[in-house]
C-alpha cells in the first residue's frame, strides 16, 4: 500500500509542477512559437523554391528572344522601380497625382526594357515587362514573409507568427499562381484576366483593323443589328492592360458625348460559394484599377449622363493569373452573348455603344 501511495504522491506532485509550469510560465507560448515558426519555415522554403523556378523561367525566356546577360537584367530590375503612394491625408487631386506617378514608373520600366531589347516588337516588350514584374512580386512576397517571421521570433511574439502561419497556405497558392502565369506570359496564352479582351475580340469578329486611341490601347468599330459599336481593348498579343479609362474618356469627348450606353467587361473575384465562370450583370465600371482608370470612366459617364453597365466573369485570384480554363472560357462565351443581348434590348436601333474589354490581353491580338 505504501508503494502505491508513494507513486500516487509523486504523480500528484508532477502534475502540480506541470500545472505551475504551463500556467505561470511562458513555456506554452514558446512551444506555440516553435510550432508555428516551423510551419512557416516549411512554407517559406516552398515560396523560395518557386522564386528560384520563376527566375529560371524568366532567364530562359529572355535568352530565347536574344537578350544578353538576362540574369544581370533581372537582378537590375528586382527590388527597384517601386512606387511610393501619394499623400492621401490631403485628397485634393490625389487621382491626378496617382496617375502621374504610375505613368512615371511605367515609363521607367519601359525604358529599362527598351534598352536591352533594342528593336524588338512592342508585344514582346510588354511580355518582358510582365515577366520581370512577376519575378519582382515573388521576391517581395518572399521578403515580406521572412520579415514577419523574423520579427515574431525577435520579440517572441507567437501570436504574430501564428497569424502568419494561418495565412501561409493562401500565400503559397498565390505564389504558385504567379509562377504558373509565367508559362502563359512567355507562351502567349490568355489567362483568366483576359476575359475582357476576349469578349472584345469576339464582338469585332476577330478583325485586326484598329487605331491606337491611347498608349497601348486600341479602338475598333463594328455594328450589331444596326447599332454602332466602338470596342476598346489593350493592344495585344503581348501582356498588356493598356489605359482603358483614358481611352474611353478620349473617345466620348471625340464624339461629343453622343453615346447611348457604355458596357464594361472584366474578370471579378468570386466568393468561395460561387462557381468559376459564373457571369454577372450590374451597373458601374467593371475594372480592378487602383483608381485613375476607373474614375476616368465614371467621370466621363456622369458628365454626359451615359448609362454604364458591368459584365463580369467570376473566378478566383489564382484563376485570374493562370492560363484560361474551360469554365472561364465558357464564361467568356456567355458574356459575349449577354453583351449582345444588352445592346439589342437597351439601345435603340441607330444608337451608339462603347464596349470596354478590360484586362490583360496576353494571347489576344
Amino acid at each position: 500500500m505504501n508503494g502505491s501511495s508513494d507513486v500516487a504522491s509523486y504523480l500528484i506532485v508532477v502534475l502540480f509542477l506541470a500545472s505551475l509550469l504551463m500556467n505561470f510560465t511562458d513555456i506554452p507560448q514558446r512551444i506555440q512559437l516553435h510550432r508555428f515558426s516551423s510551419f512557416v519555415r516549411r512554407k517559406l522554403y516552398a515560396i523560395e523554391e518557386m522564386e528560384v523556378d520563376a527566375r529560371r523561367k524568366a532567364v530562359a525566356y529572355m535568352s530565347s528572344i536574344g537578350i544578353k546577360e538576362p540574369s544581370k537584367i533581372l537582378e537590375g530590375f528586382t527590388d527597384n522601380f517601386f512606387l511610393i503612394r501619394p499623400v492621401d491625408i490631403e485628397p485634393t487631386d490625389i487621382i491626378r497625382r496617382f496617375k502621374h506617378l504610375i505613368r512615371v514608373r511605367e515609363n521607367s520600366v519601359r525604358e529599362y526594357v527598351r534598352k536591352v531589347l533594342d528593336t524588338t516588337e512592342r508585344s514582346i516588350q510588354y511580355s518582358v515587362e510582365t515577366v520581370l514584374e512577376v519575378v519582382s512580386v515573388l521576391r517581395l512576397l518572399n521578403k515580406l514573409v521572412r520579415h514577419y517571421l523574423e520579427l515574431g521570433l525577435k520579440y517572441n511574439n507567437w501570436i504574430l507568427v501564428m497569424q502568419l502561419a494561418i495565412q501561409m497556405p493562401e500565400l503559397v497558392e498565390i505564389a504558385r499562381a504567379y509562377v504558373n502565369s509565367l508559362n502563359a506570359f512567355t507562351s502567349g496564352i490568355p489567362i483568366g484576366d483576359s476575359v475582357g479582351p476576349l469578349v472584345a475580340k469576339m464582338l469585332v469578329n476577330l478583325q485586326e483593323n484598329s487605331r491606337e486611341i491611347s498608349e497601348g490601347t486600341d479602338l475598333y468599330e463594328t455594328e450589331v443589328d444596326g447599332r454602332k459599336i466602338y470596342v476598346i481593348k489593350a493592344s495585344g498579343p503581348g501582356s498588356n492592360v493598356g489605359w482603358p479609362g483614358e481611352a474611353l474618356e478620349k473617345l466620348v469627348e471625340e464624339l461629343g458625348g453622343t453615346i447611348d450606353r457604355i458596357i464594361t467587361v472584366d474578370a471579378a473575384l468570386k466568393l468561395e460559394s460561387e462557381e468559376s465562370g459564373e457571369v454577372a450583370y450590374g451597373t458601374g465600371a467593371a475594372i480592378g484599377d487602383i483608381g485613375p482608370e476607373k474614375i476616368a470612366m465614371e467621370r466621363v459617364a456622369s458628365k454626359y449622363s451615359i448609362p454604364i453597365d458591368a459584365v463580369v466573369v467570376k473566378m478566383s485570384e489564382i484563376e485570374a493569373l493562370s492560363p484560361i480554363s474551360r469554365n472561364i472560357y465558357e464564361g467568356v462565351v456567355k458574356s459575349y452573348e449577354l453583351v449582345q443581348r444588352v445592346i439589342r434590348e437597351k439601345v435603340r436601333e441607330g444608337g451608339t455603344v462603347v464596349v470596354v474589354g478590360v484586362g490583360n490581353t496576353v494571347g489576344v491580338k
